[in-house]
């Protein structure tokens, strides 16, 4: 069943930046991904931890059935440095008419100390080039709690804009949080 794993909508599976690509999300690093979601739950839309059941529920279905539509609302992909799975993220929340997606990325919660900006830094190209040079969306945007400065650091450097505040829009640990959402328009 996954070794046919190609996202019709897309032309090109895979992108690279040398030793870093992306590639259709693989069934295999599954486990890794539910264990890193578990462990940055708080700066995710995900209410309490993942079990292996609910993983290989949500590939088997939401995931697999998004290679075969032409329309998928969301592309996502493994992020590997050479052969190995560092990370995970993609196209989410995609609007088709509007032209427009949400990106979703998380890496090796241990990566995150010291390559946070690079691992960040290097997805957004090739995302973007997924984005912009093969789907010919109009903008991509990213939604986040207002808890990681560094992520902003990060986006501005790749030429990402605030595009909006949304004030207390969010409950964490007891107390309201605003998102912010930082946008980039397809200049390419």
């Amino acid at each position: 069943m996954w070794s046919d794993r190609k996202y019709t909508v897309l032309e090109q599976q895979v992108f690279e930046q040398k030793p870093y690509s992306i590639v259709p999300i693989r069934y295999e690093d599954r486990i890794e991904i539910m264990k890193w979601r578990n462990e940055q739950i708080y700066h995710l839309r995900q209410n309490r931890p993942l079990t292996i059941e609910d993983q290989n529920t949500y590939f088997n279905t939401v995931v697999y059935d998004g290679f075969r539509d032409n329309n998928p609302k969301q592309i996502l992909f493994s992020y590997m440095e050479t052969d190995k799975c560092i990370g995970y993220g993609g196209l989410v929340h995609i609007n088709w008419e509007d032209k427009n997606a949400e990106v979703s990325f998380i890496m090796d919660t241990k990566l995150e100390e010291k390559y946070f900006q690079k691992h960040w830094l290097t997805f957004l190209s090739l995302i973007e080039d997924v984005a912009f040079m093969e789907l010919k969306l109009h903008k991509i945007f990213v939604y986040a709690f207002d808890l990681r400065p560094h992520l902003y650091e990060a986006l501005e450097k790749a030429r990402y804009f605030m595009d909006a505040r949304l004030a207390e829009h969010c409950f964490f640990n007891g107390a309201y949080k605003d998102v912010i959402i930082y946008s980039k328009i397809n200049d390419k």
